[in-house]
């Protein structure tokens, strides 16, 4: 009984530790980034929100515009389902090396082209890109290529690992050939979870790919970009709604597909 105690009591001496270490990093990361919470919070801060909100509205209605931003949205939603489509092929071309299929060196080289690609943010291949190939949604289209790429490519390897091998094998045994055996046997294991991971991946794609437009990747993020710059409150408003109403659509469709996918094959 005594022990369970002892033990009870170190358990809580170190929860209690740990606290306070928590405590100490947040109150001097406040402290070095000198952050003034007192001015945030007080009533003149949220009287300037308020002020700073409401000049926004009210949005931009008028027919050109609307017309200018249902085009930025249609920009949008093609940079990112192109975008998604070639990060899926290169991903899929990846990421059999990186499940070891090739050999230990391949899987060794794969993978590293894997991290390199994901470790560099979307908003750094879009500079990037900008560079290489100009202002535009092409720029955008590459960015979030190479970016989703390596995220799928990761994902898609980590799954075809923890695939069962019985199926490919047993086609293998009947004289199937490799690339058969994958198609017939692997691929239908996973093929779910690769459907999960594009259409959740295309969901975020589509919040960066209006994010992106800041640095000239076009669509909607470089209307916001320009709106704001020259202080065009309502029009920014109407562009901010159409981004909200894009990923709301998107969810939705993506959703929709999940639910009848899973549906199909219950």
């Amino acid at each position: 009984m005594m022990s369970e105690k002892a033990k009870a009591s170190e358990l809580c001496m170190s929860c209690l530790l740990t606290l306070l270490a928590l405590a100490t990093i947040v109150a001097g990361s406040f402290a070095y980034l000198s952050l003034s919470l007192d001015r945030l919070f007080s009533m003149a801060a949220a009287g300037e929100m308020l002020r700073f909100v409401l000049s926004f509205f009210p949005p931009d209605l008028s027919a050109e515009f609307l017309a200018r931003t249902a085009r930025g949205m249609l920009e949008t939603l093609a940079v990112s389902a192109v975008g998604t489509l070639c990060a899926t092929v290169l991903a899929l071309a990846l990421a059999l090396p990186a499940s070891g299929r090739h050999g230990d060196a391949m899987r060794a080289l794969s993978r590293f082209m894997l991290n390199l690609l994901r470790s560099v943010p979307e908003l750094v291949w879009a500079a990037l890109t900008v560079l290489a190939v100009g202002l535009g949604p092409f720029a955008g289209t590459l960015a979030l290529a190479l970016h989703t790429g390596g995220v799928l490519g990761r994902l898609f390897a980590e799954a075809l690992e923890n695939a069962p091998s019985a199926p490919g094998n047993a086609l293998l045994a009947s004289g199937a050939s490799p690339a058969l055996a994958f198609l017939y046997g692997t691929l239908p294991c996973v093929q779910p979870q690769f459907l999960a991971y594009i259409l959740y991946r295309w969901e975020m794609n589509i919040r960066m790919a209006a994010i992106l437009g800041f640095v000239g990747a076009g669509g909607l993020g470089q209307m916001l970009y320009f709106e704001l710059s020259l202080f065009h409150l309502a029009q920014a408003c109407t562009v901010t709604i159409a981004m909200l109403a894009l990923a709301v659509l998107v969810d939705a469709a993506s959703a929709t597909v999940r639910r009848r996918w899973d549906n199909a094959h219950a």
